[in-house]
């Protein structure tokens, strides 16, 4: 089992400042990061997420690339397949596709052009068609969302096939990421939680005759070197009630490490740490867990 460890930026206004982004992305491929992941508020200060992932592939060479997540309802999803697709050339196969369907802010979903009660019936017929695109010579399709006639896309990506990752934890969630998905990574959830969502991904996905490699199993980890603020309190409250909250979020470096590694005993192998809150100093921030979780992966 390969042990991949990332790191997770969300929305933070500092990477749409090349001056403090640059160094960033530099210190993460230079400590030996396996990954990037940005997220997507139409809204919010931080970058378009394609835009900053791209802009950080062209600064590097190893690194790869994943959105946590980007909003898929709401896309003409030709140009989208069409932009993922010369992202994943570009960088030679450095690319983590990873939708959801978007945060719940009315705002947020006003910008997209979408109700929110349409949004899952157009995810659940969009996954397939980005599949069609990147693998097929030409598509035509005639849905309840979208319609294509004999639509070619070139170039192809560089991966065959391109994964396509996605997250959740609810049961019909869950039951999607089975029927759709290629790898699942889950954020807010204690070990045993993760344990019993993957046999239901894996339940899902048995059932529509799908095969979902064991590898793909990773998560999202957000960690604290203080008190959890009542924003993320109210995460835990929703999605986790009951749960002691340092079983969910640890703290500190070395707290950081040992959720990993309960992860990693329960099958567990791909990993996006995210800090809750800001650091007095990035770059003492990444060596701290470069030093405390790097020597895991393998």
């Amino acid at each position: 089992m390969k042990i991949r460890i990332g790191f997770g930026l969300g929305t933070r206004s500092f990477t749409n400042d090349h001056a403090t982004f640059d160094p960033f992305v530099d210190a993460l491929e230079d400590l030996g990061f396996d990954s990037l992941w940005l997220s997507e508020r139409l809204g919010g200060e931080c970058p378009d997420p394609i835009v900053g992932l791209a802009y950080a592939a062209g600064r590097t060479k190893r690194m790869k690339f994943g959105m946590s997540v980007l909003v898929l309802p709401g896309r003409n999803l030709a140009v989208l397949a069409k932009e993922l697709a010369s992202l994943d050339r570009l960088s030679n196969g450095r690319l983590l596709p990873a939708f959801g369907l978007g945060v719940a802010d009315a705002h947020e979903q006003t910008a997209f052009g979408v109700e929110r009660r349409q949004r899952a019936k157009m995810f659940n017929e969009a996954l397939p068609l980005l599949k069609r695109f990147w693998e097929e010579e030409s598509v035509t399709h005639h849905g309840d969302w979208y319609s294509y006639d004999n639509v070619c896309l070139l170039p192809k990506p560089i991966q065959k096939p391109l994964d396509i990752w996605l997250g959740g934890a609810a049961e019909v969630e869950l039951r999607r990421c089975g029927r759709f998905g290629d790898g699942w990574l889950p954020s807010f959830c204690t070990p045993d939680m993760a344990a019993t969502g993957w046999k239901t991904v894996n339940d899902a996905a048995e059932a529509h005759e799908r095969w979902i490699d064991p590898e793909h199993f990773g998560v999202l980890i957000p960690y604290t070197h203080g008190d959890i603020n009542p924003g993320y309190r109210a995460i835990l409250d929703r999605r986790a009630p009951g749960i002691d909250p340092g079983d969910i979020i640890p703290t500190g470096w070395d707290g950081l490490g040992d959720q990993i590694r309960r992860f990693i005993d329960i099958g567990a192998s791909k990993f996006v740490p995210v800090l809750v809150g800001e650091p007095d100093d990035w770059f003492a921030e990444l060596d701290g867990v470069a030093s405390a979780v790097l020597s895991l992966q393998n």
